[in-house]
């Protein structure tokens, strides 16, 4: 997958990401502030139209720091900050290559992963969007190639999603609810399988590499 293939499956998969900002905005309501609906659907079209405006020739790093720019500066969200600061932790890891391969996206996933880690002060445990990334960052690394990588993704992230409703916050606004947040379902963790699964329903007719 080239820059220009990139950049095309990402805008697809975006539309159809941004369908979920009623439930995440639902979800958020009842464990934080409630925005990343808004979140989600602003930045969503804030990287649409940043890579819309981006050449063909351009490399994969420059469709993702296009993203992270884009995404930020369409929110002053803390969600907003560490997902632009995922995707420029991924992009290092792919300096200039010309095309992407199922390592080189085992290698973004557990960057970013590790950038939200880091930056969030947050681990897998915390009720956090790191439930669903890390888990499905390490299904990719354990399948070396083919289609069944991303539904190997999916499947990983929500069981992170489900294990983390039985969790306790201890990271965010989230975290002010105590043991009151047990049973109630991530909006971080959610938002990331949903993406994934946004992913497949707009790119799977054509399996790239990716995949």
């Amino acid at each position: 997958m080239n820059g220009n293939e990139l950049s095309q499956a990402i805008q697809k998969c975006l539309v159809v990401f941004t369908e979920h900002a009623d439930e995440l905005g639902d979800l958020d309501q009842a464990l934080g502030d409630g925005d990343l609906g808004i979140t989600v659907s602003l930045g969503a079209q804030a990287a649409i139209d940043a890579l819309q405006l981006l050449p063909a020739e351009s490399k994969p790093t420059e469709v993702v720091l296009a993203c992270a720019k884009a995404f930020a500066n369409a929110n002053p969200s803390t969600m907003a900050a560490l997902v632009a600061g995922a995707l420029l932790a991924g992009s290092r890891v792919w300096a200039d290559t010309e095309t992407i391969t199922p390592d080189l996206v085992n290698t973004f996933a557990m960057a970013a992963s590790e950038s939200i880690s880091q930056r969030g002060k947050s681990q897998v445990g915390d009720k956090t969007i790191l439930d669903a990334m890390f888990p499905a960052a390490e299904a990719l690394r354990d399948i070396p190639s083919g289609p069944e990588r991303l539904d190997a993704a999916i499947e990983a992230a929500e069981r992170g999603v489900i294990t983390s409703k039985e969790l306790q916050s201890r990271r965010g606004r989230a975290s002010w609810l105590q043991d009151r947040s047990i049973g109630l379902q991530d909006p971080g963790a959610t938002a990331f399988l949903r993406f994934l699964q946004s992913w497949k329903a707009a790119n799977s007719p054509a399996r790239t590499a990716v995949s």
